[in-house]
């Protein structure tokens, strides 16, 4: 029989205990507890919604206070994607939106809802670390981006970040109708060269008409 294996457990602050075998830690600002376990932060949440927040209106989410986004990125106040766990559901690529002065936000979609069966109001186990993984643009998109010089050079000038979420909201469409809409809406923007918050703002008015 070889050595026992043992798990680094890294105690970050405050009180110590223990729930589920993890260590519990500090207080974080939303009033719940995190820790960090083997490179991944474990916190407890609240499902929060957004009602008039512009591009943002009528979003579920989850608040990242800057002390566990620090955590997980030192250094870092932009855009990044995480994986992990959202209570019992696996999440992967999912970004990690900046609100200013170091905290960020988790929006959380139908989909995770749905499988976790739970709504704005309710609280939740968020288990992350950072997701280093390349994502891959939408084949359709890069192909229709490839007929227009002019929108494919202005989509090649966007961070890695800002083309993600073009690409993501396609691949995200349930049917083939609305990923041509959609596909068609981005080519657009990127030829008027606006950036993703206006390009949806034009795609909800004309879908009011």
């Amino acid at each position: 029989m070889g050595a026992k294996r043992t798990k680094r457990k890294t105690r970050l602050s405050g009180r110590a205990g223990r729930t589920n075998g993890f260590p519990l830690l500090a207080p974080a600002p939303c009033g719940e507890l995190f820790f960090l376990y083997s490179g991944m932060i474990r916190f407890k949440a609240l499902l929060e919604k957004f009602d008039a927040k512009g591009e943002k209106t009528g979003w579920t989410y989850v608040a990242v206070p800057e002390k566990i986004a620090q955590q997980l990125k030192p250094g870092n106040k932009r855009s990044f994607r995480v994986k992990g766990k959202i209570d019992e559901h696996p999440i992967k690529a999912v970004a990690m939106v900046p609100m200013g002065e170091g905290n960020f936000i988790i929006a959380v979609n139908a989909i995770m809802r749905k499988a976790i069966r739970k709504i704005h109001g309710a609280k939740v186990i968020m288990e992350l670390e950072e997701d280093k993984a390349t994502l891959k643009i939408s084949e359709d998109l890069s192909t229709c981006l490839k007929d227009d010089p002019g929108a494919l050079k202005y989509f090649n000038a966007l961070p890695q970040s800002h083309r993600n979420w073009y690409s993501n909201w396609v691949k995200s469409a349930k049917t083939d109708m609305t990923r041509s809409k959609r596909i068609a809406t981005v080519i657009r923007g990127c030829t008027q060269q606006l950036n993703f918050r206006e390009m949806l703002k034009q795609y909800r008015e004309e879908r009011l008409f």
